[in-house]
């Protein structure tokens, strides 16, 4: 997000001192050069200005004309939020991660962001653009090691304790360029006939960009006032504040009463974002009416257009300096409990909108599909494709609505059906994967409302959904902890299935630990929970859990019996496709305990369950596996003869498979699957 209200016109105004100061201060040689020491870090450019002097513009203009010498690229954070609260290092240097398109593991603490952040950058020259950054230890941290890089960073004051850093003070436009950009909004012709009115209005904005941009929206929005009348208005006024804020007044006094009272409600859109439900949803409106007045803001100033690749879903910005400003003349003109209603509503909006947007993926649901229905057509998205788009553009105003939610304290049953239907949307258009780091943020969010309200259930879910994402990024440790506190929740809620799930959990982190003797003992604890509750699937997992351990452990009379266990669960189950899988598990184990006889009947039993199934892959694996039993046997006849029928298969499989497989891709399948039977 800029900081200033940005003109539509593309062509860049004023600044030439700066931008050749600027550009002169990358070529100059830094302390550690002129002590004969290879510079250890990028160079550092910071432009200080108060809010609304164009300091965000500059540092653009500047990226702009140096980027040619930066072959890696440009990428941008925003260091504070609309409400001037700080933006941790840790979700700064994801985004940045992000934006270089390089991975980090979710919920990664700082130092290894911040450390993958600068090995992202190492070997590249790309260009930082650290926008209203709030103290020097936050740009310090961001700041990349390598000397080719550069980074420009953007601040109200200076940055004390960075060194080697110059900044560049703004003050206001000189008077011909304040002139100009007032022309670009009102026309040539007013300005020609009365340049001494102007001039004196140029100055009582004091030559601050987002003031001229303001005062020319207004002009521009009444063809028959002329320069001097507002002027005149501006002179008049007795608010001693910035000329910022004395044009915003104007600005808003002069407004219809419905649409003053949309622009002051803008001050509560999440990270600055709206869009034509979040304004509808604030105002009370139609979202026909809500895109209408955004449209009007967008033309004199008050909104900036959100370029995207989605043009069907239009955002729009709140400029930095107007924010703080809208949000005084929001607490003026609101009552508080009115505040909260518009709050209410937009978060309600959201959730209708989260639903419409995951149930559109729900296909085969009759449930779904009658929900959708039941949808006002405004809600609805017309195909899969077209929700998942919506979900992309509008993530970072999602995450911030869950954000703000939470923090507001007062909202948590609508901040709760919020973050549950995002983990929804989430998961089903982008997958668990993808979205393993907006996940964790939004679970560790559910934890921090399920503290606060005394919710065990909720708290032991959140704790189990944190270990889960933990241990997929190896933090094994960190997850078993999440795992015991889960527990421990799920027994104070009385939550059969939280401590059920919360004991698995457990025993799988010391499993993974290498800890066989207490991970047996934890999926015993959680199978006994099953049996007492006749989970009979569940329980035959579990079994197959057990007898995972006794494998590792070198226990296979125990690992034996347990597989067994297993099988004849799935098997009173009737889920044939997972008692072929328990199968082959125990003719694996039959092998390791030198029973190859046993293992090659099992196999074949296995083999007629896979096919019952038609689980084509396994059965070529165990076909596989019993050409080697086979030759291990002394009987190479029987050995081709079951290598010759799974290559057919799999063959055959690579034949059936969907046209948008490659050769290369169904050539790596099979390959796949002999591979993973030779290392059985």
């Amino acid at each position: 997000m800029t900081d200033q209200v940005v003109d539509t016109d593309a062509r860049f105004l004023g600044r030439t001192r700066e931008l050749k100061e600027l550009r002169a201060d990358i070529e100059r040689a830094g302390l550690d050069t002129l002590s004969g020491r290879k510079a250890p870090r990028a160079r550092v450019l910071l432009i200080a200005g108060r809010p609304g002097s164009g300091r965000t513009t500059l540092a653009e203009e500047l990226v702009r004309q140096v980027a040619g010498g930066y072959p890696d690229g440009v990428v941008r954070v925003r260091l504070r939020e609309p409400d001037g609260t700080r933006v941790p290092v840790e979700r700064a240097a994801r985004e940045l991660l992000d934006a270089l398109e390089v991975s980090a593991p979710a919920g990664a603490a700082e130092d290894e962001l911040v450390e993958a952040l600068r090995a992202a950058l190492g070997g590249r020259r790309a260009v930082l653009l650290l926008d209203d950054a709030a103290d020097a230890e936050q740009v310090d941290a961001l700041l990349p090691d390598s000397p080719d890089c550069l980074a420009v960073a953007v601040s109200e004051g200076p940055l004390t304790g960075i060194s080697d850093v110059r900044p560049c003070t703004l003050g206001g436009l000189d008077s011909k360029s304040a002139v100009e950009l007032l022309s670009r909004a009102t026309g040539s012709v007013r300005i020609t006939v009365d340049p001494r009115a102007a001039e004196a209005l140029a100055e009582q904005c004091q030559g601050q960009p987002a003031a001229l941009v303001l005062a020319g929206g207004w002009l521009a929005a009444r063809p028959k006032a002329a320069v001097a009348d507002l002027a005149k208005q501006l002179h008049a006024e007795t608010d001693d504040g910035t000329p910022v804020a004395r044009v915003l007044q104007l600005v808003h006094a002069s407004l219809p009463a419905p649409a003053a009272r949309t622009l002051r409600l803008l001050s509560l859109a999440p990270a600055g974002l709206v869009d034509p439900h979040t304004a509808s949803a604030l105002a009370g409106c139609s979202v026909s009416d809500a895109r209408s007045t955004l449209d009007d803001f967008a033309a004199v100033g008050l909104l900036r257009p959100v370029p995207s690749e989605l043009p069907q879903y239009e955002q729009y910005e709140v400029p930095g300096c107007l924010h703080p400003l809208l949000h005084a003349l929001a607490e003026t003109h609101e009552r508080p409990g009115e505040l909260q209603l518009a709050r209410a509503r937009m978060l309600e909006r959201t959730v209708r909108l989260l639903q419409s947007c995951r149930a559109i993926t729900e296909t085969d649901s009759p449930q779904a599909r009658e929900k959708l229905v039941g949808m006002p057509r405004s809600l609805r998205f017309p195909h899969p494709r077209a929700a998942a788009d919506w979900l992309r553009a509008r993530r970072p105003a999602l995450l911030a609505s869950a954000r703000l939610a939470v923090a507001d304290g007062e909202l948590d049953t609508l901040a709760r059906r919020l973050m549950a239907q995002l983990v929804r949307a989430m998961v089903a258009h982008l997958g668990t994967q993808a979205a393993a780091s907006d996940l964790y943020g939004l679970h560790s969010l559910v934890l921090d409302v399920a503290d606060r309200r005394r919710l065990p259930r909720e708290r032991a879910a959140a704790l189990l959904n944190l270990g889960d994402l933990d241990a997929r990024t190896g933090r094994t440790a960190d997850a078993l902890v999440r795992y015991r506190a889960a527990l421990d929740a799920g027994r104070r809620a009385n939550d059969p299935y939280a401590t059920g799930r919360a004991m698995e959990s457990v025993g799988g982190a010391h499993l993974e630990l290498g800890d066989y003797d207490r991970a047996t003992d934890w999926f015993g604890r959680a199978l006994a929970e099953r049996l007492a509750r006749d989970e009979r699937a569940d329980a035959a997992r579990l079994y197959g859990r057990i007898a995972a351990a006794h494998t590792y452990a070198g226990r296979y009379g125990e690992a034996l019996r347990n597989w067994r266990a297993a099988v004849a669960g799935y098997r009173k189950s009737g889920d044939v496709a997972a008692q072929a899988r328990a199968l082959s598990e125990l003719a694996r184990v039959q092998e390791y305990a030198g029973r190859p006889e046993e293992s090659l009947r099992t196999c074949r039993e296995a083999a007629e369950w896979a096919r019952r199934a038609e689980d084509v892959r396994l059965q070529a694996a165990l076909h596989l596996r019993i050409a080697d039993t086979y030759e291990h046997l002394g009987d190479p006849a029987s050995a081709a003869l079951h290598r010759g029928t799974a290559e057919r298969m799999l063959e055959e499989e690579a034949l059936e498979a969907s046209p948008g497989d490659s050769e290369l891709e169904q050539g790596a399948n099979a390959c796949e699957i002999r591979s993973a039977s030779a290392e059985d």
